[in-house]
């Protein structure tokens, strides 16, 4: 399948130029991709539901997001980790890598996407104003134009377009390309959600239409369509983890789409990935129940602390590394009550002190839950 052509500039290095999308020629899917897409709507379909039984789900919600953050943004060589971008929302400041911006505002961008989706439909608008929440403030923003769509040539790999691994459409090609782009979000055709998820990854990673930040807003892009089809009730699924484990083939099979016109190699990819991260989120919310009844009984042996302790995880359930500032802000008690309940905490295997050796200005984590996570 032709997805487009390689088309000579005046400066003369070559430009993929993107024919009609989705391609005029019709997509049969043979039946191992019927297969998979059948498995990937099963485990995606018990998934969602699986979620909406979970307490609290809106604090969990917080940590997948933390961990689509993280993860989409190492993709791109972010150092910054987990323990730092859940660190920084803690206000804990030590030894902090410069880059863990990028993880907080990936942050900020999936919450004001899914946010602004409420009142905006998925468009061109709100891809712009959710690629200005990713870029701008972050040491990626200068000369990159956070928000608006690029007005000169970008180009993946080697030192200028003549030498470059790909060089995505020239501005001047953008108009239109990226108008059959979000023709295609309310098309009515014949392909399922999923598979259409699967293409316009793809083809927003082929236009490439920013200076920086296209595979973190074409990551980002995926959940707010599931999520806008009813295809997830709540941001669950995030792919961001399947891809970074199989980097390689990722790059490798986003570059034979444009490249080869090998459409459907890419689609059973994704699909893949959906099955995989599915079966992988349900294991993962079924160990949540199991540790959050295992805590509750060993909470209830506080007796009277028991209320305020139980108010306490469930906070930790959003942020599950603290320090005793953070225990003040959430109950309400002095400092020297915090100290007492953080103690009784610890003694129960819920919190855990990261540096033993630390006497000032400790650090906590609920790690068996973190665990879930990492």
């Amino acid at each position: 399948m032709q997805i487009g052509r390689y088309i000579t500039q005046p400066t003369g290095y070559k430009a993929f130029i993107p024919g009609k999308f989705p391609p005029v020629e019709f997509i049969t899917l043979p039946p191992q991709t019927e297969n998979l897409h059948a498995k990937a709507t099963f485990l995606l379909g018990k998934l969602d539901g699986i979620t909406q039984l979970l307490p609290d789900l809106d604090f969990f919600i917080f940590m997948y997001v933390r961990k689509e953050a993280v993860l989409s943004s190492e993709i791109e060589g972010t150092k910054a980790t987990m323990i730092d971008a859940l660190s920084a929302a803690a206000e804990i400041k030590r030894d902090m890598p410069h880059d863990v911006d990028r993880i907080l505002h990936y942050i900020e961008a999936m919450n004001f996407g899914l946010k602004r989706l409420e009142k905006l439909p998925l468009s061109l608008r709100l891809i712009r104003e959710v690629h200005k929440t990713l870029i701008e403030g972050t040491g990626d923003a200068p000369g990159k134009t956070p928000g608006e769509f690029r007005k000169s040539q970008n180009w993946i790999g080697g030192g200028s377009p003549g030498t470059a691994r790909f060089v995505p459409p020239p501005p001047h090609e953008l108009p239109r390309v990226l108008n059959d782009f979000e023709n295609f979000f309310h098309s009515k055709d014949h392909l399922p959600p999923l598979i259409k998820t699967a293409l316009m990854h793809a083809q927003f990673e082929t236009i490439h239409p920013f200076l920086d930040g296209n595979g973190r807003a074409g990551r980002l892009l995926i959940t707010f369509y599931l999520c806008q089809q009813g295809i997830l009730e709540r941001p669950v699924l995030y792919l961001s983890e399947y891809f970074k484990r199989y980097r390689d083939a990722y790059f490798d099979l986003m570059h034979n789409y444009h490249e080869k016109g090998e459409v459907l190699p890419w689609i059973d990819f994704f699909l893949e990935g959906i099955a995989n991260v599915s079966e992988a989120a349900i294991k993962t919310s079924k160990k949540i129940n199991n540790l959050r009844e295992d805590d509750l009984k060993r909470i209830h042996s506080l007796g009277r602390s028991a209320k305020v302790a139980l108010d306490v995880v469930k906070q930790l359930y959003e942020l599950p590394i603290i320090n005793v500032k953070k225990i003040e802000e959430w109950s309400g008690l002095s400092r020297p009550a915090a100290n007492g309940l953080v103690k009784k905490l610890v003694k129960l295997g819920i919190l855990i002190q990261r540096d033993p050796q630390i006497t000032y200005d400790r650090v906590f984590e609920y790690r068996r839950y973190l665990k879930l996570f990492s």
